[in-house]
């Protein structure tokens, strides 16, 4: 069972620990878990029944929450999808990066994605998916490791050395593939090398068959802010031609997105 700590509530004294419950029980539909009783809601947030009886029953009346009748199961409601579209409708980073996005996608005819850090992941904001491309089942808001893939490498290795640590000290490497890096020393020398070139590149790090290069985006302030990608199936472009062709349009792109 989780439990707020009195160091974190002395830390945060303007947190509304009701509406942090509220989001906590809206985390835990995923996928393979569509579809989730009282007791699994309650096991799943570390919470008692009653108090998730009391948060299904207001998310259900606000029109996040959606309950079969038959099963008494709880599901997420279309609604749940306004957060997003409001999201996308209000960044100006969406709005700088969609033509840009659109353009190398007609250009390339591969996989192109906006992504920005969130914690030790990438959030894909946008993505433009390609005929030819693997079937990876990363679409819009889906996340990723960062250190193991090229957009997360990309803006790690824009910030500060202090912060890409700090990000890296928080990740637990895990061994997706063959080629994952197995070390933060592995990574951070990934890093340079991205920092030295203006882009990054992973090759079959989490998907087998799958490589991809990064190019970092800036901010008003010159910080980095996100990455755009390419994705691209290995079984069609060789790793070779991969780096001979597309490190100069994702940098492109990121400089065409980029606020400075």
């Amino acid at each position: 069972m989780e439990n707020d700590s009195p160091r974190t509530k002395r830390a945060e004294p303007l947190m509304v620990n009701s509406v942090a419950k509220a989001f906590k029980v809206l985390n835990v539909f995923d996928k393979g878990r569509g579809s989730l009783t009282l007791s699994q809601i309650a096991q799943l947030t570390g919470m008692d029944v009653s108090a998730v009886q009391r948060f299904t029953h207001t998310l259900t009346q606000l029109g996040y929450l959606r309950k079969d009748p038959l099963t008494r199961q709880f599901e997420l409601s279309i609604k749940t999808l306004d957060l997003a579209y409001h999201y996308t409708r209000g960044s100006r980073l969406v709005d700088r990066a969609m033509p840009v996005l659109q353009h190398l996608s007609k250009e390339t005819e591969e996989a192109v994605s906006l992504t920005i850090l969130d914690g030790t992941e990438i959030v894909f904001v946008s993505r433009f998916l390609s005929r030819q491309s693997l079937n990876t089942d990363v679409i819009t808001g889906s996340r990723l490791p960062a250190y193991c893939t090229s957009p997360g490498r990309a803006i790690l290795s824009r910030m500060s050395e202090e912060a890409a640590l700090d990000v890296l000290g928080q990740t637990k490497l895990q061994n997706h593939t063959p080629s994952t890096p197995r070390t933060i020393e592995e990574v951070v020398e990934l890093l340079k090398e991205a920092q030295k070139n203006g882009y990054a590149f992973a090759f079959e790090e989490i998907y087998h068959g799958d490589a991809s290069v990064a190019a970092p985006i800036l901010g008003p302030d010159g910080e980095v802010v996100a990455a755009v990608s390419i994705a691209v199936p290995l079984a069609r472009m060789g790793r070779d031609e991969i780096l001979e062709t597309f490190p100069k349009l994702v940098i492109a792109a990121a400089r065409g997105i980029s606020f400075t």
